[in-house]
């Protein structure tokens, strides 16, 4: 299990776990990211994330990258 930072461009993976505090966890629920959900990463700019979640584009900031866990 690694935060999504790490993973490769154009990767699908499978989120595992959501971190950070309910609010946070909550919030990211609200936009798609759920345990067995599928995630691919679209592009990657000074550590912020584009990704494909549940048939969107979603802009995810470095800090929260790193509480989605694949």
């Amino acid at each position: 299990m690694m935060p999504l930072l790490f993973a490769a461009v154009g990767e699908t993976n499978t989120i595992k776990k959501v971190g950070g505090n309910p609010e946070v966890k909550k919030h990211l629920e609200n936009l798609g990211f759920v345990a067995g959900g599928l995630i691919t990463v679209v592009s990657e700019t000074a550590g912020n994330l584009i990704v494909n979640v549940k048939e969107a584009r979603v802009a995810v900031s470095r800090e929260m990258a790193q509480k989605i866990m694949i």
